[in-house]
C-alpha cells in the first residue's frame, strides 16, 4: 500500500534532518531556507518485534517487515497560499500525501537561523495552519459556487446536502479552524471526499527539541500542547540532531547504550514511525512459511477479501476463505502444525474483519 506521510513545517525546523534519520534516502540538510525544493520520498521499515518473534519460531529464509512512505516537503513561508516562496509546489505536494507530520522547532541554537528570527513554535504552527486553511477556503468557495444553484432550486437533494457541508467547512475555515474540526458522519464524508482538503488530513505535531529536553520536553513543548489541546492530534517529542547521531552508530548494542544514557527506552525515530503508521489508520497481518515471514499492511477495518488483495488481486477476486491463527496462539504453541492440532486455526469467510497481528492463509480460486 503506497500511503504516505508528508513532513511539513517552516524552513530550518529540522524536517530534512528528521527525514534523513527515517530513510535511507538522504535529503540535503543545510542552514538556509528552501534547502529542500523537490520532495524527497523514503520508504522506512515499521519497527515491530512480532516479526522477529515469528522469525525465530518459523526460521524462514527471510523476514519482510511492513513499510511506510515518508515525504520530505519543501519548507513553507507566510503567503504560500498566494504562491509566495515555493508555496504552490508545497501545497501541491502536501495534497498528494495521506497524513501530515508537522515539525515544530522547540530548541534554541544561535548557529541555526530561524526564518522569522525568533523561536516560537505556536506562531510557526499558526503560520502553516493559516496557509493551508486559506487554500482550503479557496477550494470550498469554488465548489460552493458550482453547487449553489442546484442546491437552492431544491430539485437535487444530494446537492443540497453537499452545499450544507460546504457551508460548515467555510464557517470553520473563516474562524481559523481546520477542516478536520468539522464533525461529519461516514456518508457525508463520502460526498465531499473529492475536495481533498489539506486541513482535513490527520496530523501529528513533532516537537523538535535539544538533547537535554528529549525525555521531558520543555516550555516550548508545553506551549504547543496547550495550543493543540482541542485538535485531537498526537504530539511527539523528538531530538532530531540526537537521532541523527544515533543513526550513525553501527551496531544495535551501541544505539541502545546511547539511548540508555539519555534515559530513553526507544529512539524517537522508532516512536515516530509507529505513530505515523497509526496516523494512517494502518495495521499489520502476517504470513508465515519456510520461505519467508512477511508483515502485510492494511487499513484498519478491512475484511478478509480486501486483505487477500494486498498480496495479489487474484486472491481477492477468487477468495474462498481465510485460515486465521491469532498471534498469541502461534507464539504460545510454536508452529502452524501445533495450532492446527490444538484447534486454534479459525476458518473465516468474506465478512471477517481482520485483526492486527492475525496470521493469515488465504484459499482462493480464479
Amino acid at each position: 500500500m503506497a500511503l504516505q506521510c508528508g513532513i511539513v513545517g517552516l524552513p530550518n525546523v529540522g524536517k530534512s534532518t528528521l527525514f534523513n534519520c527515517l530513510s535511507n534516502a538522504k535529503a540535503q540538510a543545510a542552514n538556509f531556507p528552501f534547502c529542500t525544493i523537490e520532495p524527497n520520498v523514503g520508504v522506512t521499515q515499521v519497527p515491530d518485534e512480532r516479526i522477529n518473534v515469528l522469525g525465530r519460531l518459523a526460521n524462514p529464509q527471510r523476514l519482510v517487515p511492513a513499510t511506510v512512505e515518508i515525504v520530505d516537503i519543501a519548507g513553507l513561508v507566510k503567503g504560500a497560499s498566494k504562491g509566495e516562496g515555493l508555496g504552490n509546489k508545497f501545497l501541491a505536494n502536501i495534497r498528494e500525501t495521506d497524513a501530515i507530520l508537522h515539525v515544530l522547532r522547540c530548541f534554541e541554537d544561535e548557529n541555526v537561523a530561524h526564518v522569522n528570527g525568533k523561536i516560537d513554535p505556536v506562531r510557526d504552527k499558526e503560520i502553516v495552519d493559516a496557509e493551508l486553511q486559506l487554500k482550503d477556503l479557496e477550494t470550498v468557495e469554488s465548489r460552493i459556487n458550482k453547487v449553489q444553484k442546484q442546491a437552492q432550486t431544491g430539485g437535487d437533494k444530494q446537492a443540497k446536502i453537499v452545499y450544507e457541508i460546504l457551508q460548515e467547512y467555510r464557517t470553520a475555515l473563516l474562524q481559523g479552524k481546520s477542516a478536520r474540526t468539522v464533525v461529519l458522519d461516514k456518508e457525508s464524508k463520502k460526498l465531499v471526499k473529492d475536495l481533498f482538503l489539506l486541513t482535513d488530513k490527520p496530523v501529528m505535531y513533532i516537537c523538535n527539541v535539544d538533547e537535554a529536553s528529549a525525555t521531558s520536553g520543555n516550555a516550548y513543548v508545553e506551549a504547543v500542547r496547550e495550543a493543540v489541546k482541542d485538535e485531537n492530534a498526537e504530539i511527539l517529542v523528538v531530538a532530531a540532531a540526537t537521532e541523527a547521531e544515533i543513526a550513525e552508530l553501527e551496531s544495535y548494542e551501541e544505539r541502545q547504550m546511547f539511548l540508555e544514557e539519555l534515559g530513553l527506552k526507544e529512539s524517537g525515530v522508532s516512536r515516530l514511525i509507529k505513530s505515523a503508521y497509526r496516523l494512517l489508520n494502518l495495521e499489520t497481518f502476517f504470513t508465515v512459511g519456510p520461505m519467508e515471514v512477511r508483515a502485510w499492511t492494511y487499513e484498519k477495518g478491512w475484511k478478509a477479501p480486501q486483505c487477500a488483495g494486498v498480496i495479489h488481486t487474484d486472491f481477492e477476486k477468487g477468495f474462498i476463505r481465510a485460515e486465521v491463527i491469532k498471534y498469541d496462539d502461534f507464539v504460545t504453541l510454536g508452529s502452524e502444525t501445533a495450532c492446527r492440532e490444538a484447534g486454534k486455526i479459525n476458518i473465516e469467510g468474506r465478512d471477517y474483519v481482520v485483526q492486527d497481528g492475525d496470521i493469515m492463509h488465504f484459499r482462493f480460486n480464479v
